[in-house]
């Protein structure tokens, strides 16, 4: 990919509505996060994202190319850390803990998950959570202003 070369194929748009994909695009959380990005589908074929800034592309959302194409973007699996319990006490004081850190946190039943980090594992380890590095989509809560997840079924 050459830089200063322009990109034929632009997103320039998510879809408000699951039409079926005919590509995808898997992207890790960090990219999933910009607006502005060159990058290549998972066929190979370069593209440029250009959309609002603050968008944050989740794993299912669909976006249209300027040619029409509909693109579905995936999570990509990366380094994360899982801490599990069957303490629902237990779980909150360290999604507390992460939180007053601004750690993004993905919550699932009994499990919590971020971006690895060696200090912030051994803080939930000694909470009393098992703590688990491995490789898995990271799908973080959007926040209590950050919008949520948008999937308009129209």
């Amino acid at each position: 990919m050459d830089p200063g070369e322009p990109i034929e194929l632009q997103i320039l748009e998510r879809l408000n509505m699951d039409l079926p994909a005919q590509v995808t695009l898997t992207l890790p959380f960090e990219q999933r996060q910009k607006s502005r990005l060159r990058t290549r589908l998972d066929s190979g074929e370069e593209v440029g994202l250009f959309l609002p800034r603050g968008t944050i592309l989740r794993h299912g959302d669909r976006l249209r190319a300027n040619s029409g194409l509909v693109v579905e973007v995936r999570a990509a699996p990366e380094t994360v850390s899982t801490a599990h319990t069957a303490d629902p006490l237990l779980l909150a004081r360290a999604a507390y803990h992460l939180g007053n850190r601004h750690v993004a946190l993905q919550l699932g039943p009994g499990w919590l998950r971020y971006q690895h980090d060696h200090v912030l594992d051994g803080m939930v380890w000694e909470l009393g959570l098992a703590v688990v590095c491995e490789q898995a989509p990271f799908e973080p809560e959007a926040g209590a202003f950050g919008g949520g997840h948008h999937h308009g079924h129209e």
